[in-house]
C-alpha cells in the first residue's frame, strides 16, 4: 500500500485531497470517494468508534455530510481507514434513533413522549427528592468513553458540583481502569508513554492479550510499516490473527499471565539481561523485585504456564538483547482478576531492561474507546478534573479557583466503582441512577444479575442515541441525544492525541447534544449560574486548559480547536511556549523522570492469585471472549445500523471449539451447541478450530448472550471485572 510517510506529510498542506486518493481510493480501504471534490466541501474530524483516533475527511452538501474518506495527512492513520471507519455516519441514519424525551407512566407502565421541559423538570424532581430522602450519596451516574471530553468534564462537574451527589462512574471501568491503576502506582499518573511511530521503531514487539489486527487495524497497519523486520511475539491463549501473524506465539495457560511475566523477569535478572544503570538511576524497589521473582524458576513457570524452559529462555534472551523493545496490552490483561498486577509485570520488564522513554520501547497500553483518556482525565469520576485528587486540599483548592467556585462543593472523597455502585443499587443504598452513552444491561458482567438490580432502582434514566438497547427498553425517562458528528468537542486517543470532533449532520428529530442536555439540566436544577462559562465545548476547552496546567498532561499551549485541526491533532503535555517535534509525534520519559516524588518509577509486585473460578467435572471448559471481527464494536448498537457491517461480520452468535473437544463430545462443525456457566446459557453455531486449546472455548463479547455466563470477579485495585476466564460447559443442543 503506497501510503506517505510521516516525514512527506510535513511538506504537504493540510485540507487537499492528494490524487492517490481521489483517483484510487480502493487502496485505502472500504467505501466509495467523490471523483472530485471541492476543498470547500470537505472538513476534517477524528473517528468516533476506538481509540486509534483516525483522521477523517467529511464530504459535505448544503453544509450536510454526504460520505467520507480517511485523512491522508493526519498523522495517526496516513490516508487508512477501517471498515468501522468507512462506515461511521451510517449509524446516524439509523430508523431507532431516539427522537423525542420518553417518561414512563408509573401506574401503566407505558412510555410517552413529552417535552424536553417537562422531561427536565422530572429529572431533577426525582433526583432532588432523592437526594433529600436518602442523602448526597443515594443518586449515581454510568457515564461512558464515547462522548466527547468536554461533555463528560460538564457532566462530571454538574452532578458533583452542581447537584451535589458523589458517586459516578464510567464504562472505561470496563476497558481502562487498570492500565490507568497501574501506571498511577508505578509513573505516578495516568500516562501511557508511546507514541504511534513506535509501532515502526521497534525491533522486538511483543503484544500481551491484545489482536490488534481485529481490534485496532490501523495500529496493525503501522506495525507493518516497520522497516526494521522487528520480530513480533504474541502472547494469547488462543491463536487471534495477530498471534497468527506473528513470529512467536506463547499459547499460555488461561489467566497464569503474571507467572508467564515473573519467570520472564526471574532470566533476565539470572543471565543479567538488564539495564542495571537505568534501574539504579530512575526506579526504587528493584532490588525487591529481583528478590521476589528469584522463586519464579523456568522449572516452575512452565509447570504453571505450560510453556516450555527453552521457550521460555529464548523470550527472555529475546528481549534481553532487543535494542528496542515494545511491550502492548489490551483487555487481556486489563480484564483479569489480578490485571492490575500483571500490567505492572510488563510495566517491570520495560524498566528493568530500559526499554523507556526512547524510540521503539514502551510499556504500552492500547485504549479500547474513542475517548476513554478523555474520560480518565476530565470525567471527574475517581479522579478530580485533570488528574487531580479529590483527597488533596490543595488539589481541590486549585480547581475550585479555576472554577470560580467554593472548594466545599467539591467531594472529599472519590467515587464508588462501577460494581460498587450496583452493589450499592442492590442494597438499597443508591436510589437513583442515571446512564449516560453506554449499554450496560449488555456489556457489564454477569448481566442477568444486573437487571434484577437495576430493577430495584426508584428512577433510571438513559440517555442514548437510540430508543432500542437494552438498557433503554427499561428506563423510566429516555432522552435523545445527538451522536458523533452530530455535535463538536474533543476526544483523546490511545498516544494521547487530543483531536477535533465536528457536527456535519443535524440530529434527528429533538434529539441534543449531551453537552446541551446538561446545560438544560443545570439550568433546571437551578445551578445554571456556577456553569456560565461552560458555554459552549470551545469554551469548556479552555477551562480544560487551565485545570490541566502544571499537571503531567499539560496542555495549556493549545490555542483553540483550529489550532488541534492545523497540526494533526496534539499529543499532551503541550504546555505554553512549548515547540511541536518535527514529526508531530513524542513519548514520554525520554530524560529518565516520572512523576513520583523524587522522579523515579516504582517496581510493583504480589504473589499471583488463584483463578476465582476454576474448571471441575461439572464446567471443565474456560470460556474466552474478546473481539469478533474489525466490522464489529462492543454491543454492536452502531455498528449493526451499517449494513455494509452487517455483510462483513457474522450475523449469528459462534462458538469456537478445538475439534479434538468436539470430536468427544459428539458436536459436528455448523451444529447448534449449548453453553453453560452457573449462572445462564446460551445456544451457538460450532466453529471446529485450532485456534483454541483442548478445554477451552472461544466467545465473540458483542452478542447480548455472552455476559449471561460471565463470572463477576474483579481486580482488588483497578476493579475492573475479569471478562476473560470462566468455567462452563458445552453440550450438543
Amino acid at each position: 500500500m503506497n501510503i506517505p510517510t510521516p516525514a512527506s506529510l510535513l511538506h504537504r498542506r493540510k485540507g487537499r485531497l492528494t490524487e492517490e486518493l481521489v483517483l484510487h481510493p480502493g487502496r485505502f480501504g472500504l467505501g466509495q470517494v467523490p471523483a472530485r471534490l471541492n476543498p470547500d466541501s470537505t472538513t476534517t474530524m477524528v473517528c468516533g468508534f476506538c481509540s486509534t483516533g483516525c483522521g477523517l475527511q467529511i464530504h459535505l452538501r448544503n453544509g450536510s455530510a454526504i460520505n467520507l474518506s480517511p485523512d491522508p495527512l493526519y498523522p495517526v492513520n496516513l490516508g487508512m481507514a477501517c471498515p468501522k471507519g468507512w462506515e461511521a455516519l451510517a449509524p446516524l441514519d439509523a430508523p431507532d434513533r431516539a427522537t423525542v424525551p420518553m417518561l414512563r407512566d408509573r401506574n401503566t407502565g407505558v412510555r410517552t413522549p413529552v417535552s424536553w421541559e417537562a422531561a427536565a423538570q422530572h429529572f431533577c424532581t426525582e433526583f432532588r427528592r432523592t437526594q433529600m430522602t436518602h442523602g448526597p450519596e443515594s443518586a449515581a451516574f454510568l457515564s461512558t468513553g464515547q462522548i466527547v471530553t468536554e461533555e463528560m468534564a460538564l457532566l462530571g462537574a454538574l452532578f458533583k458540583f452542581g447537584m451535589g451527589f458523589v458517586h459516578c462512574d464510567s464504562n472505561t471501568r470496563q476497558c481502562m481502569a487498570t492500565s490507568a491503576t497501574a501506571y498511577k502506582e508505578s509513573f505516578g499518573f495516568d500516562a501511557p508513554p508511546f507514541t504511534y511511530a513506535d509501532f515502526e521503531e521497534s525491533d522486538v514487539l511483543i503484544f500481551v492479550g491484545a489482536n490488534p489486527c481485529i481490534a485496532h487495524p490501523i495500529m496493525w497497519q503501522r506495525v507493518l510499516r516497520n522497516p526494521r523486520n522487528p520480530e513480533i511475539v504474541v502472547v494469547d491463549p488462543r491463536a487471534t490473527e495477530t498471534a497468527m501473524a506473528a513470529g512467536q506465539h506463547f499459547a499460555i495457560l488461561p489467566r497464569s499471565d503474571l507467572l508467564f511475566f515473573y519467570g520472564i523477569a526471574h532470566l533476565l535478572f539470572s543471565n543479567q539481561w538488564i539495564d542495571a544503570g537505568f534501574l539504579s538511576r530512575h526506579t526504587e524497589e528493584a532490588e525487591a523485585f529481583r528478590a521476589f521473582v528469584a522463586d519464579y524458576t523456568p522449572d516452575r513457570v512452565a509447570a504453571g504456564t505450560g510453556i516450555p524452559v527453552e521457550r521460555l529462555e529464548r523470550l527472555a534472551r529475546l528481549i534481553g538483547s532487543g535494542k528496542r523493545v515494545s511491550f502492548w496490552w489490551t483487555m487481556g490483561v486489563n480484564q483479569g482478576h489480578e490485571s492490575t498486577r500483571t500490567a505492572q509485570a510488563l510495566i517491570n520488564l520495560a524498566l528493568m531492561t530500559g526499554n523507556i522513554g526512547k524510540p521503539g520501547t514502551g510499556a504500552n497500553s492500547i485504549t479500547g474507546q474513542c475517548n476513554a483518556m478523555g474520560s480518565r482525565l476530565f470525567g471527574n469520576v475517581t479522579s478530580l478534573l485533570g488528574g487531580h485528587d479529590f483527597r488533596s486540599a490543595s488539589d481541590r483548592a486549585k480547581v475550585a479557583d479555576i472554577l470560580n467556585m467554593d472548594p466545599e462543593r467539591i467531594p472529599v472523597q472519590s467515587s464508588r466503582a462501577y460494581d460498587q455502585i450496583l452493589d450499592d443499587i442492590e442494597a438499597g443504598k443508591i436510589r437513583a441512577l442515571w446512564v449516560v452513552a453506554t449499554n450496560s444491561v449488555h456489556s457489564w458482567i454477569n448481566h442477568g444479575r444486573l437487571r434484577k438490580t437495576l430493577g430495584k432502582l426508584d428512577f433510571l434514566v438513559v440517555q442514548d442515541l437510540y430508543h432500542s438497547t437494552e438498557t433503554a427498553g427499561i428506563a423510566d425517562l429516555l432522552l435523545p441525544a445527538a451522536g458523533w458528528g452530530e455535535k463538536e468537542g474533543t476526544f483523546i486517543n490511545s498516544e494521547r492525541r487530543i483531536g477535533v470532533v465536528r457536527k456535519v449532520r443535524h440530529a434527528p428529530g429533538q434529539a441534543l447534544a449531551d453537552f446541551q442536555i446538561f446545560r438544560l439540566l443545570a439550568e433546571t436544577w437551578g445551578c445554571g449560574a456556577l456553569f456560565k462559562k461552560w458555554s459552549t465545548p470551545e469554551a469548556v476547552f479552555q477551562i480544560l486548559k487551565k485545570l490541566s496546567q502544571g499537571q503531567p498532561c499539560d496542555f495549556s499551549g493549545i490555542r483553540d480547536f483550529q489550532h488541534l485541526d492545523a497540526e494533526g491533532g496534539i499529543q499532551w503535555p503541550y504546555p505554553e511556549n512549548s515547540p511541536l517535534p518535527p514529526a508531530r509525534e513524542r513519548r514520554l520519559f525520554e530524560e529518565g523522570r516520572f512523576f513520583l516524588p523524587g522522579g523515579r518509577a516504582r517496581f510493583y509486585f504480589e504473589a499471583p492469585r488463584p483463578n476465582p473460578e476454576p474448571t471441575d467435572s461439572e464446567y471443565p471448559f474456560v470460556l474466552l471472549t474478546g473481539r469478533g471481527s474489525s466490522a464489529q464494536w462492543h454491543t454492536l448498537t452502531r455498528t449493526s445500523k451499517s449494513a455494509c457491517l452487517q455483510n462483513l461480520a457474522p450475523k449469528e452468535l459462534w462458538v469456537e471449539i478445538h475439534p479434538s473437544d468436539a470430536r468427544r463430545l459428539g458436536i459436528e462443525a455448523h451444529s447448534q451447541v449449548c453453553v453453560r456457566s452457573r449462572r445462564g446459557s446460551l445456544r451457538a453455531g460450532a466453529l471446529l478450530t485450532t485456534t483454541v486449546q483442548p478445554g477451552q472455548i472461544f466467545l465473540p463479547m458483542h452478542f447480548p448472550e455472552v455476559n449471561q455466563l460471565t463470572f463477576p470477579a474483579f481486580d482488588p485495585y483497578s476493579r475492573q471485572p475479569s471478562y476473560k476466564s470462566c468455567a462452563v460447559a458445552i453440550t450438543a443442543a
